[in-house]
């Protein structure tokens, strides 16, 4: 078995991604700042599951500075992998506080790939993301598109890191796989996000507000599918840029629907402005992660989005009072 770090341990897919690699029997080192870029609840929840599975270990820690690569857990025998998973997310909030950004996704990723290095040259996988595709890439949108015309710092940020983690790649022949992840949801999801958003909504009977028309889509992948293929991209790759998710896409007018279907309960919309540093669509080429490492979603979107229900219910004591702005 095997020992990993990952970072972002307390988030929604780095607490998934920690839960399935423990139930392989490996051990697992998360760390997380437990930061308030969401309602600080969802991460304390996540956290109390992680920390009652043996062989997890947790460091609370901020990956940006960096003195962390001294300290002395992340020292205590060397990792078989680093899986950085830690990030400032939200393309909105990134318009208002860039900085936030740049240390978390960028100068983060620079101070785990030196865990890495000191862990023996071990195994790094970076988590990127579909904003780099920017506004106008083909569709379905592969690899191979291009990647520098970003409309956010957000999307800088995580293009700087995909580049760091090449040099350090061709410098210390650190073998790398960046996820450019795509919409990922599910239980215990992040509450900024739709879908959980509009799940609470529509269950408490609350105004579900809509950005523009809603007829922009985005390409959906449930949590375990994610976390299946962050496990499966171990393998060795040399360095590789793989999509992981964004396979089915969904309008939000239709994505409404489809939880007004489930809930049985209907939605009160408000529409306003549209955002301009939104994408009006995403939509992955997966063909890579199939080839490469055997990855083939196993939730199709009305499963996860059932899932995502079923959990919310269960919840609800607490999870009606998520901040959800």
């Amino acid at each position: 078995m095997s020992n990993y770090l990952v970072t972002g341990a307390a988030g929604f897919i780095g607490a998934r991604t920690s839960e399935m690699l423990l139930a392989q029997g490996h051990t697992v080192t998360g760390i997380d700042n437990m930061n308030n870029a969401y309602d600080p609840r969802m991460k304390e929840y996540r956290l109390r599951k992680l920390e009652a599975i043996p062989g997890f270990t947790f460091v609370r820690g901020d990956i940006a500075e960096r003195s962390v690569i001294q300290h002395s857990t992340l020292n205590l025998q060397p990792f078989d992998g680093v899986i950085n998973l830690a990030a400032r997310a939200g393309v909105r909030y990134s318009v208002e506080d860039p900085w936030i950004f740049i240390d978390s996704n960028l100068t983060g990723t620079l101070n785990m790939l030196e865990v890495a290095r000191n862990s023996g040259n071990c195994k790094f996988i970076l988590a990127s993301t579909s904003s780099i595709y920017g506004s106008n890439p083909p569709y379905p949108t592969p690899e191979s598109a291009s990647s520098s015309e970003v409309l956010q710092p957000y999307a800088a940020s995580k293009k700087g890191a995909e580049v760091l983690a090449h040099s350090y790649h061709h410098l210390y022949g650190i073998d790398t796989t960046i996820l450019r992840f795509f919409t990922v949801y599910g239980p215990a999801g992040r509450p900024d996000l739709a879908i959980f958003r509009f799940v609470q909504w529509i269950l408490e009977g609350r105004p579900v507000r809509i950005n523009g028309d809603g007829n922009q889509s985005r390409g959906f992948t449930y949590i375990d599918d994610i976390a299946r293929g962050i496990i499966a991209a171990l393998k060795p790759v040399g360095y590789e840029v793989i999509n992981l998710g964004g396979h089915e896409v969904i309008t939000i007018n239709d994505l409404v629907t489809l939880i007004e279907d489930i809930t049985a309960k209907k939605a009160t919309v408000e529409h306003g402005p549209p955002n301009p540093a939104d994408m009006f669509t995403n939509w992955a080429d997966v063909s890579k992660a199939r080839e490469m490492l055997g990855w083939s979603p196993e939730y199709d979107m009305r499963r996860g989005t059932e899932k995502l229900v079923e959990w919310y219910l269960a919840e609800r004591s607490w999870a009606k009072d998520v901040l959800t702005p």
